[in-house]
């Protein structure tokens, strides 16, 4: 699978059934509803009862995005956990290299885990997510990701930040190592996603970089907070209100520049 048109795609990141019943009152304003577990993880994974419940939860035209966890260098065990979340109703699987040290190590993860899903679902999309703050955790480099994205046979390559201490995607890897992120993804014919800690303050640089989605949850969660607050429906009608609004200014200004 693979998207052709460049539009700046919302996924937002409930933890609970209640939660994905929170995104489904506020379903025009999003496009992927994303099932994780955060207090296993930026990527963790929540139990497949979960992700077959929030499917049933949300409109059946919003696509259902399941993190496989911040996972180990073990490629059978991952391909299992990634097929029981297709299998469980996510058409999205995204897999953070959490424990892959080299980039080898990293397609020989995703390999296993296109070949699982696919062979269960064709149309489903594999995500190969990294970790903008890899250094602190000595996993791959995030400009590798889009080679492995490619060379595994994946769909899309994601930055997230692996450690949640408040420190942002920028702080980590700047807009411009983004845009370059971005670029290297593209050139491969490759979505490009962006996460980790992503505020309303972000999306002009993210515009200007051209990702293809923008992950949130804690933007929008009562108080800011992603593992105390709830989502709030209001607060995700207000994060893409910014969005059209960015991404209106920014093809203005293309065009003028012309």
């Amino acid at each position: 699978m693979r998207w052709k048109e460049p539009t700046l795609l919302l996924l937002i990141s409930p933890d609970s059934v209640e939660e994905a019943l929170d995104c489904a009152k506020a379903a025009e304003h999003l496009d992927i509803v994303d099932v994780k577990k955060p207090d296993e993880g930026s990527l963790g994974a929540n139990f497949p009862w979960v992700i077959r419940e929030v499917r049933d939860a949300v409109p059946a035209d919003k696509p259902v995005s399941a993190t496989v966890g911040d996972v180990p260098y073990k490629p059978g065990t991952v391909a299992q956990a990634a097929l029981g979340a297709a299998v469980s109703g996510a058409t999205y699987i995204k897999v953070g290299l959490y424990g892959c040290t080299t980039p080898d190590q990293a397609v020989d993860v995703m390999r296993g885990v296109v070949r699982a899903v696919k062979e269960y679902r064709p149309d489903a999309f594999v995500v190969a997510s990294g970790y903008a703050d890899a250094h602190r955790i000595g996993c791959v480099n995030p400009l590798a990701l889009p080679d492995i994205a490619l060379s595994s046979g994946s769909d899309a390559a994601m930055l997230d930040t692996a450690v949640k201490d408040g420190t942002r995607l920028f702080d980590h890897v700047p807009p411009e190592v983004c845009a370059e992120f971005v670029r290297r993804a593209h050139e491969a014919a490759l979505l490009a996603a962006l996460a980790g800690s992503v505020k309303v303050e972000d999306l002009g640089a993210l515009n200007r970089i051209g990702t293809d989605i923008v992950g949130v949850r804690g933007a929008v969660c009562e108080g800011g907070d992603r593992n105390t607050g709830r989502i709030q429906p209001q607060l995700v009608a207000a994060f893409r209100a910014e969005m059209d609004r960015h991404a209106r200014e920014h093809t203005a200004a293309v065009t003028a520049a012309r």
